[in-house]
């Protein structure tokens, strides 16, 4: 690109972060429409309202559908309450984020995102990952920007359960790992070499605060190390992504990590008894052994031993089978196209090996 605009999320964070809401909103309309999943509206619905205040007003909340879809997105679309708005206030994890995302885009409405846990960066991020009806995965759909403001309230995110900050560390370190891959050898943009500059920020906080924040998740407790890790999963994996997808690829803000988790979408089980960051970080481990990098993967797998990270096929319900048919899937998807060297079936198919033998022996 020559000539181009990013732009980057704004964010406001803290235990009474909502006060915030009716001096940013209201400069772009007085009427919103909320809309989230149940357990969302459930936790934060009523301190939103309270931070609308007199200046902005909002209908019934409307749920999003329980799924990131297509579907789900003209339905919305069709609703007098999303037409009658001023701007969406999208509330949830990431799907529901998501699927507001592009409904925002849709329409032509500004989006404004309050993510409930802490376990994607749906909430700042210019993508929205869509599935089809039935869980698995359909594309991409890059947007013109991230949602107009970002609300973390760190008092909402610590009530939610720890599992969901749990998983959303693994997808974020994967950031990381997976971007400087994917980019090895290359002379870069501005942005991309920025994306994966920032993204070392996706792993750092979390190996450093991971297990206390989780710690403190459980016990209910907003503390720095809690606030650390929620902003290295919420918005600094957003900046990065925002920055390394900025021509609307995905070659540097994907790989074999995400290659495996899309395509274990195909098993139901996977959908329904997993996050998708728990998979993911699973798959880091495969990408670290794939590409060589013993010490590397001996750090990262002390650390998702010592949070309960699965770390085995077993532990993520995938028999010796399984592996072994998923292994062609993993190896068409998408996601790993631009990587410094094929991840073929042999290669991938070793490192499943590696990894099960270090499991036992703990040497590679």
């Amino acid at each position: 690109m020559t000539d181009y605009s990013i732009t980057l999320p704004s964010y406001t964070v803290g235990v009474q972060a909502y006060e915030a809401i009716s001096g940013i909103c209201r400069k772009l309309g007085r009427q919103a429409v909320i809309i989230g999943g149940r357990r969302a509206l459930d936790a934060a619905e009523a301190k939103i309202r309270v931070g609308m205040g007199a200046d902005i007003f909002a209908p019934p909340a409307l749920l999003y559908g329980g799924e990131a879809s297509e579907e789900n997105i003209t339905a919305l679309a069709a609703a007098k309450e999303v037409q009658a708005a001023d701007m969406i206030f999208a509330v949830g994890g990431g799907k529901a984020l998501d699927t507001c995302k592009a409904l925002a885009q849709q329409m032509d409405k500004p989006v404004f995102a309050f993510p409930t846990i802490a376990s994607t960066c749906a909430a700042t991020t210019a993508v929205s990952i869509l599935y089809h009806p039935d869980g698995s995965f359909s594309c991409p759909c890059f947007l013109k920007q991230p949602p107009m403001h970002t609300f973390i309230d760190t008092s909402v995110l610590t009530a939610a359960p720890a599992r969901y900050m749990w998983a959303g560390m693994g997808d974020t370190y994967a950031k990381y790992y997976e971007s400087t891959v994917s980019a090895r050898g290359e002379i870069l943009s501005h942005y991309h070499a920025l994306g994966i500059a920032t993204a070392r920020m996706c792993v750092d906080p979390i190996l450093c605060w991971g297990a206390q924040a989780l710690e403190d998740n459980r016990d209910g407790l907003a503390t720095d190390p809690f606030e650390q890790v929620a902003l290295a999963i919420i918005v600094t994996t957003g900046i990065a992504s925002i920055l390394l997808t900025a021509e609307h690829t995905i070659d540097y803000n994907t790989g074999l990590a995400h290659a495996v988790f899309y395509a274990l979408t195909t098993y139901p089980h996977i959908e329904k008894n997993h996050l998708h960051g728990e998979v993911v970080g699973f798959g880091v481990l495969l990408l670290l052994l794939a590409d060589g990098q013993k010490e590397a993967f001996a750090a990262l797998h002390r650390f998702m031993k010592s949070v309960g990270l699965p770390t085995s096929p077993k532990e993520i319900q995938l028999t010796r089978e399984e592996v072994l048919d998923v292994i062609p899937k993993v190896c068409a998807m998408p996601d790993i196209a631009h990587n410094p060297y094929q991840i073929s079936v042999q290669l991938l198919t070793d490192a499943f090996e590696k990894l099960e033998k270090y499991n036992t022996t703990e040497k590679i």
